[in-house]
């Protein structure tokens, strides 16, 4: 298999062992697939022996399952930061199923509402994290940049997973949400790089919603996981495409699954002013310049009254200054620095096609919408999708 080959060359495995290993794949092909003899326990002990160099956990993209066979790597990202609920919550699920070898990229840090930002100009620091059963890093970046860089082979010792996840999000990303969304932006990351991947998430609502919704999101969609890990392997996952999937509060209570489209709804930007004794940096730069002045006033009179005296000709400056911009000749600009901060208001949401994301969402639905990178091959994916979220839902093929 390419899979097997690409391993060999990038470990640089000796000549003696590769050759090794080609005569106990060909005893096992001349055998009719048993793999179970003598010869094929020899080679997996030899194999064993010959690679202490590296950590089982990341030594290639597949790692050993049960019975021999390569179990897919499955590389988990998010939006809200590596020490998210929603993130915690589907490692653990993917880890228990082990039907995947789970590895973990995460921002350190929210990076919620991020869009599809990368970071240029400065230093990316990469730090191990602790995940049971998954091998983990936090990322001072962006979403995009966490799958970038996994997918660069820099940080683990593959280069391209069997399927990108990314969620559980915080809040759902309907609409013109995507283009915000760095939970989304991590699983374009991955379209854009020619690897399958999904962006989940939560219809969180404030003063309903809790964190224990999320244990219950991941059991709903931990079937679509697992159908879309088959079917990659299978060749069957629709192409050219993300699947966002979108889970309902409370997700126990979900309605079933819809194939949905991209809508055009997005809610209302408001831009609040914050003052500045409220703004922590204000405060910060306020306070440091107030004990300023006061070890300015201890240097005695003298200090004092210059001070005043400067005050007092700034005052007169600023006069001079303001009647000559009344007669349209201003000699100088005064710097001001104001303070906002960006909420986001809902608004009426006017589309009512029922095939909408937001509307089966509404409705308790677990609302599943393909993005593509392709604007014009809309229907095209529409149909590929909706024929393998059928053959998904209905449990076509054999199990992961």
């Amino acid at each position: 298999m390419t899979t097997d080959s690409t391993s060999i060359k990038n470990n640089h495995l000796p000549p003696s062992l590769v050759s090794n290993l080609q005569s106990v794949l060909a005893a096992r092909r001349g055998g009719g697939g048993g793999g179970g003899g003598e010869d094929g326990g020899e080679g997996d002990a030899k194999t064993s022996e010959e690679e202490p160099q590296t950590p089982p956990s990341s030594s290639s993209a597949a790692e050993e399952a049960g019975d021999g066979s390569k179990k897919p790597v499955v590389l988990v990202t998010n939006g809200d930061g590596i020490g998210s609920p929603g993130l915690a919550a589907l490692v653990e699920a993917l880890v228990r199923g082990g039907q995947c070898d789970v590895h973990v990229c995460a921002p350190e840090l929210d990076k919620s509402a991020s869009g599809h930002s990368v970071t240029v100009r400065e230093t990316v620091a990469v730090t191990s994290a602790e995940f049971n059963g998954a091998t983990a890093f936090e990322v001072s970046g962006t979403p995009a940049d966490c799958v970038s860089l996994a997918l660069s082979g820099a940080v683990f010792s593959w280069s391209r997973p069997a399927l990108v996840v990314s969620g559980i999000n915080r809040g759902s990303n309907c609409g013109h949400h995507i283009f915000y969304s760095g939970a989304v932006a991590g699983a374009r990351e991955a379209l854009l790089c020619g690897v399958p991947s999904l962006a989940i998430s939560l219809n969180w609502r404030k003063d309903e919603s809790q964190e224990s919704d999320f244990k219950d999101a991941v059991e709903v969609c931990l079937p679509l996981i697992q159908a879309a890990i088959r079917d990659i392997e299978k060749g069957l996952f629709p192409k050219s495409c993300l699947l966002s999937i979108e889970i309902p509060t409370p997700p126990s209570t979900n309605k079933g699954v819809k194939l949905t489209r991209q809508s055009l709804w997005r809610s209302s930007p408001s831009w609040q002013v914050v003052s500045a004794n409220r703004h922590p940096s204000a405060g910060q730069f306020m306070s440091m310049h107030q004990s300023l002045g006061v070890q300015l006033a201890q240097l005695g009179r003298d200090a004092s009254a210059a001070g005043a005296a400067r005050r007092i000709s700034a005052q007169r400056k600023n006069v001079e200054i303001e009647s000559v911009a009344v007669a349209g000749k201003p000699e100088k600009k005064e710097v001001v620095k104001k303070y906002f901060r960006l909420e986001f208001l809902e608004k009426e949401r006017e589309e009512l096609d029922e095939d909408l994301d937001f509307r089966a969402l509404e409705n308790g639905f677990i609302a599943v919408t393909p993005l593509h990178l392709n604007l014009h091959a809309g229907s095209e994916i529409q149909a590929s999708v909706s024929e393998w979220l059928a053959s998904a839902l209905t449990g076509g093929g054999d199990a992961p």
